[in-house]
């Protein structure tokens, strides 16, 4: 299966370029990440449209299997709590969510070897500016 096509702001490239640099290419999930950076269209902050997710976006999207739904919020590792709904960008599901537009679907790989598919249903926030951020 092809990736979506994927947007991503400025900020957001910078901070994980950062993010990227300062853990190191062995480190697990940098190089899905850098994947996505390599493959986005890249627009400024305020061009991004609302249905888009941005690091710190929080987002609803829906298993296709199950029809079970989840509302997470994308934010950068030292922010992740699973039992909160944060996941981190490194997380295979988190670097396949940013840049994703509303209607777009994501493969999920989920323990014990299995492919959830993902379709992302609403961008329920989007913080322009990219939200908090320290390194």
């Amino acid at each position: 299966m092809t990736a979506p096509s994927i947007i991503l702001t400025r900020l957001d490239v910078q901070r994980l370029e950062q993010l990227i640099d300062r853990l190191g290419d062995e480190f697990p999930g940098v190089a899905a990440l850098q994947t996505e950076l390599d493959r986005a269209d890249v627009v400024g902050h305020d061009e991004v449209p609302a249905t888009v997710v941005t690091m710190n976006s929080s987002v609803h999207c829906r298993e296709q299997g199950s029809g079970k739904d989840y509302h997470l919020t994308l934010v950068y590792p030292k922010d992740a709590n699973a039992d909160e709904g944060k996941i981190s960008i490194l997380a295979p599901v988190g670097s396949a969510l940013l840049g994703l537009q509303v209607g777009q679907h994501i493969d999920w790989p989920a323990p014990g070897g299995k492919t959830l598919k993902l379709e992302l249903l609403n961008v329920e926030g989007q913080p322009k500016d990219g939200g908090a951020f320290t390194l």
